[in-house]
């Protein structure tokens, strides 16, 4: 049997990234902590931890913190069922999703929000670009991601959820900065105007440039804005072109008018929901919402050519 007072030390230093910050949570000593991961270590014969700057699971880690916060979700549904299942009387219950910033504030928090609040889920959503999210439902951090990919982990499933479609947006201003005799826009001119870029994970724009202008690893300025609000806004200020989600094109009355540089032509990401197999009832109540949320809101998996990410 594993020890509930270990699995907790190996969740805290995991979810904080240090032995320090797992004492401080837990209101144990650092030294208190140490032990009890040691001992776990030394019960199961396997290095949990990768201690350095920056504490990490090693895979053996990653697949027990995954199995301590099924074990988590399974104890708090127990515990709502005993209790009468009433919103009232149950506890807050936490869930930790990996979703892209672009699907959090389209369609995911609009989608799963009366569920929270009926069944008092608390969500800690971790974003990530839609090609890396995978990693923390890897890592055990999460128990379900908006992702790219569609292989699962072993022991999870990988569910099509529907194509999010982007188009290349600016300010009529930088759109005619862009545009070569003709009216049509030049690469060489797009280029020689910065781009708008969420982080420096997001390879949207380097996708749209392969895809419509056959232009691969080009060079080209670039702004980064890591927030939704802040990346629009870059773009309507004038700071460059960006790939902005349809979805959010639709939601813009009375915000400052956007042109699509290239008319029709797009980039489509189909994104898949990756969770657990065997998932408890409130996981499975998250995954429900997920789909009727991705249904209402994404175009269908065959919609288009969906794009392959570098």
């Amino acid at each position: 049997m594993l020890d509930r007072r270990q699995l907790e030390a190996l969740a805290a230093v995991a979810e904080h990234g240090s032995f320090g910050a797992a004492a401080r949570t837990l209101s144990l000593t650092l030294a208190a902590v140490s032990l009890r991961i040691k001992a776990l270590e030394q019960h199961l014969g396997r290095r949990l931890l990768v201690r350095g700057k920056q504490v990490r699971p090693t895979p053996a880690g990653e697949a027990l913190l995954s199995h301590a916060k099924q074990v988590r979700l399974m104890e708090a549904d127990l515990l709502a069922g005993l209790q009468g299942g009433t919103a009232a009387g149950s506890r807050w219950q936490a869930l930790s999703v990996a979703i892209n910033a672009d699907s959090a504030a389209a369609w995911f928090i609009p989608g799963v929000a009366a569920l929270a609040a009926r069944h008092r889920l608390l969500l800690e959503i971790v974003i990530d670009d839609q090609d890396h999210t995978h990693d923390a439902l890897k890592r055990g951090e999460v128990i379900g991601c908006v992702s790219t990919l569609a292989t699962p982990l072993r022991g999870c499933l990988a569910e099509p959820l529907g194509v999010m479609r982007y188009r290349c947006m600016a300010t009529p201003e930088v759109a005619r900065r862009c545009q070569g005799p003709g009216g049509r826009v030049s690469p060489h001119r797009l280029l020689a105007q910065p781009a708008v870029i969420f982080n420096r994970k997001d390879a949207l724009q380097d996708a749209f440039l392969a895809q419509h202008f056959g232009l691969h690893q080009p060079h080209y300025p670039r702004h980064f804005a890591p927030a939704v609000d802040a990346f629009e806004t870059a773009i309507e200020q004038g700071l460059g072109w960006g790939m902005v989600p349809e979805l959010h094109l639709a939601q813009r009355p009375g915000r400052p008018a956007l042109q699509e540089l290239l008319p029709g032509a797009t980039v489509d990401v189909l994104l898949y929901w990756h969770h657990w197999e065997r998932e408890p009832p409130s996981a499975q109540r998250l995954t429900q919402a997920v789909r009727r949320a991705a249904g209402q809101a994404l175009a269908p998996a065959g919609a288009g050519t969906a794009a392959a990410l570098p």
